[in-house]
């Protein structure tokens, strides 16, 4: 295909030389179409050197080589069927010894074309496999890089959780002994209580909320505000309202008589049924002094409650946890970090081995189809 280049360089330096002298004549016969011809060699000589010829050989160095050639025959046949019809019936001879050799030239460039597609495409396949191993070792190094810091991820994230759970053990004996122990059997305990003056109110849920929009809306529910305050009490937090009041419960019963007077009037709008269970539980803690024992317990559970808050030894237990936690809350930022990590090279990790499992089943394959012999990569 070079050789065949070069003559096609030297068929259009002759086309070039014959129209330079017929030029230089000056015969007014000739003339126009040598200035068309020598224009023509010219356009053949530039596209012609355009043309690289490859230094090493490769599938896609000639596959290259030969699209070029291509391109450039195309467009001389387009030319030559353009131009040579004008420049007749002069330089018949130079025109004839030009085709001869651009002829040549193309039965070359398909030789070329045919070897490429039906014997040199296996080089192809060659070549793209030697990459691919190339390509393949590399994976693999990255993939042993990245499990190296897997396993140094997974040595310093050990010790961590290790460290976490003997401070985690440290807190849960700092919670299980002494007066945080107690606190916590306190607390339970008022949450018992807290449930039984629920019950024990909860006939009176709804006329207190009734008497509470009166109050504030200035409707006539006769409550002072000290009276409303504690009314706010028993509907947010009856534990605190009932273990704070003074033994017999006088606010409580306060409301209650008025609340008597207003269901009397009329003006709760309640329905029947539940003014009358209103009613009754009022009735019975005015007159049959209901919530006496439960008042009792409440408030030594609240005065108990006090007793242990106001413990030197809780401040100091309840100190330990605080620095212990700040520890953990520390140690677990830290694991949180190596997971997120891990994580993120986990995720490359399995990248690595599907692209190295494509990768080597395509070189088995490659390999097999030039060479007919079946390989396994492990």
């Amino acid at each position: 295909m070079s050789t065949a280049i070069q003559n096609e360089t030297e068929a259009s330096k002759m086309l070039l030389e014959s129209s330079n002298k017929e030029i230089e004549r000056r015969n007014m016969r000739v003339y126009n179409r040598a200035r068309a011809m020598n224009k023509l060699a010219h356009l053949f000589l530039d596209r012609l050197k355009k043309i690289i010829i490859p230094e090493q050989i490769s599938y896609e160095t000639l596959n290259k080589f030969a699209q070029d050639n291509q391109k450039i025959f195309m467009v001389a046949d387009i030319d030559i069927k353009n131009w040579f019809p004008r420049i007749s019936p002069f330089f018949i001879m130079d025109r004839r010894r030009f085709l001869t050799v651009h002829e040549k030239a193309k039965i070359t460039l398909t030789e070329l074309n045919d070897f490429l597609t039906k014997e040199y495409i296996k080089t192809k396949t060659v070549e793209e496999t030697f990459q691919l191993l190339d390509g393949l070792q590399t994976l693999q190094n990255h993939l042993s890089e990245v499990e190296t810091q897997l396993e140094s991820l997974k040595n310093e994230r050990t010790p961590l959780e290790k460290d976490i759970a003997e401070l985690e053990r440290k807190v849960l004996d700092l919670e299980s002994k002494g007066p945080i122990d107690k606190l916590k059997l306190v607390e339970t305990e008022i949450e018992s209580l807290s449930s039984e003056v629920k019950h024990y109110l909860r006939h009176l849920q709804k006329p207190f909320i009734k008497i509470q929009a009166l109050s504030i809306q200035g409707g006539g529910s006769g409550l002072t505000p000290d009276e409303l305050n504690m009314l706010n009490k028993y509907l947010e937090t009856p534990f605190e309202a009932i273990s704070t009041e003074k033994e017999g419960y006088p606010v409580l019963k306060e409301i209650l008589e008025k609340l008597m007077r207003l269901l009397v009037e009329d003006k709760l709008k309640l329905k029947a049924e539940k003014a009358r269970k209103a009613e009754q539980t009022a009735e019975d803690v005015l007159k049959g002094n209901l919530l006496l024992n439960l008042q009792a317990r409440c408030r030594e559970m609240a005065m108990r409650k006090q007793q242990l808050l106001e413990s030197a030894k809780l401040d100091e237990i309840k100190h330990d946890i605080s620095v212990l936690q700040d520890q953990i809350d520390q140690l677990k930022a830290r694991k949180a970090s190596i997971e997120s990590h891990e994580t993120t090279k986990k995720h490359e990790q399995v990248g690595l081995r599907e692209r190295l499992s494509n990768q080597k089943h395509v070189i088995e394959k490659n390999v097999f189809t030039f060479l007919g012999k079946k390989i396994q990569i492990r």
